[in-house]
């Protein structure tokens, strides 16, 4: 069995008003990683997620370029202990 992970993302550059949300939430779906996504007032966006570490991976990946439309800059992980929280993967709207 895979071991699973818990990781923060920051995403940062022109990340939001272009869906970034939403498709990290639809890419997250399809590699059956949980957790959340929001934007922050700085201009970032935010996810904490939690999954098989191969997918999670894949999901980092995915946000150093995310959805059309969006200029990622630079991608900051931090690695927590995982702690099974999730059993979806939410969209934080304000």
């Amino acid at each position: 069995m895979e071991r699973k992970v818990r990781i923060h993302i920051y995403v940062s550059g022109f990340v939001q008003g272009v869906m970034f949300r939403v498709n990290i939430r639809r890419k997250a779906l399809e590699l059956d990683v949980k957790g959340w996504t929001r934007n922050l007032e700085d201009g970032r966006v935010e996810a904490l997620v939690e999954g098989n570490e191969n997918s999670v991976k894949k999901l980092v990946e995915w946000c150093r370029t995310g959805s059309p439309g969006a200029q990622v800059t630079s991608v900051e992980v931090r690695t927590e202990e995982c702690k099974n929280d999730f059993n979806d993967f939410k969209v934080i709207w304000y």
